[in-house]
């Protein structure tokens, strides 16, 4: 009887049988995977045997100095465009939120034309603007008095600044949908707890509202500056070629071979484009601190230190978020 108990305490006691875990299958996936891989690598051995690509060609003028000056060029672009685009957007941006009629009116007018035309199009009427102005008078008006005359406005003519511009004025009706969307984005309390401190409107804004709503404003902000990047190969129109596309196109009319020049402008758009993206990462990365529970590395080892523990062992028990200890009394 005591054998009995004794084998039956024994048997109890004993760790039980490890479940043997079978991972599940996925055979259709490895399939695909593999058709996938062919498929690149058929399209790859294509394109590099394929001597219609000239790849001779592309290899020679990859790292031309004349595309290295379009690059700079290109940049050039973007950066004066977002810059001057961002400021008339949020100056836009106040307008539409403005409780005046008229400033309101004239904002919503200002988008509707310029959102709602080619940007192509705007660009061929910025070339010709001064064929459209040739003369242009500072005075009052229905007077004698003049203050600027310009008889002849093509002395004014530069064809990068008027690509800037033209890209710039299309850019703002975006940037000032973007920016009116990340300050309504922000709850109004945020707006009367400051008021209620004595912030002014400027205070309020520059201190409560635009920073939390520069999460909402980097990133489409940031793709907007991405594909402003590769908006510049329209600038054509105006025309001003100094930039990549340009470059390319006006090469490949010397030595008649368009598809290699092409393939070298898109490499140096990937290589500027991979830059801007990385950085997008990062800046959205720090504006959006605090916006999620979710704890980083550098504040999981500061909770581990606090809490005596390692960073494994405290990911492991479940921290997921910032730890509340408990207080006398059972409140948390």
């Amino acid at each position: 009887m005591s054998s009995t108990e004794t084998g039956t305490g024994t048997h109890s006691g004993s760790a039980p049988t490890p479940i043997k875990a079978v991972p599940l299958r996925h055979p259709w996936r490895w399939v695909s995977a593999v058709v996938v891989l062919a498929l690149a690598f058929l399209f790859i051995w294509g394109a590099a045997t394929n001597p219609a690509y000239g790849w001779d060609t592309y290899g020679r003028y990859l790292f031309d100095t004349r595309f290295g000056t379009a690059a700079f060029y290109t940049i050039a672009l973007t950066l004066l465009s977002m810059i001057l685009a961002v400021v008339l957007g949020i100056v836009l941006s106040v307008m539409r939120m403005s409780s005046n009629p008229v400033l309101k009116s004239v904002a919503w007018v200002y988008l509707w034309i310029f959102r709602g035309t080619p940007v192509y199009v705007q660009l061929l009427f910025w070339g010709l603007v001064f064929t459209i102005y040739r003369q242009v008078q500072f005075g009052i008006p229905f007077t004698d008095i003049q203050f600027i005359r310009f008889d002849d406005t093509m002395v004014l003519y530069s064809a990068f600044w008027l690509a800037v511009i033209g890209l710039a004025m299309n850019e703002a009706a975006y940037m000032a949908e973007i920016v009116r969307a990340g300050i309504s984005s922000v709850p109004e309390g945020q707006a009367e707890a400051s008021t209620a401190l004595g912030m002014s409107w400027g205070q309020t804004m520059r201190r409560t509202i635009l920073p939390q709503a520069m999460r909402v404003i980097i990133p489409p902000t940031g793709n907007e500056f991405i594909s402003m990047l590769k908006t510049t190969s329209l600038v054509v129109a105006i025309p001003f070629s100094g930039e990549l596309y340009g470059q390319a196109r006006d090469i490949s009319g010397v030595n008649f071979q368009p598809i290699p020049l092409l393939l070298v402008a898109a490499t140096w758009y990937l290589v500027i484009t991979s830059v801007l993206m990385v950085g997008q990462h990062y800046l959205e990365k720090r504006f959006s601190r605090g916006a999620t529970r979710k704890l980083t590395g550098k504040q999981l080892r500061a909770l581990a230190d606090a809490e005596g523990l390692t960073p494994s062992s405290l990911a492991a028990s479940g921290a997921a978020g910032p730890t509340v200890t408990d207080q006398p009394g059972g409140n948390r």
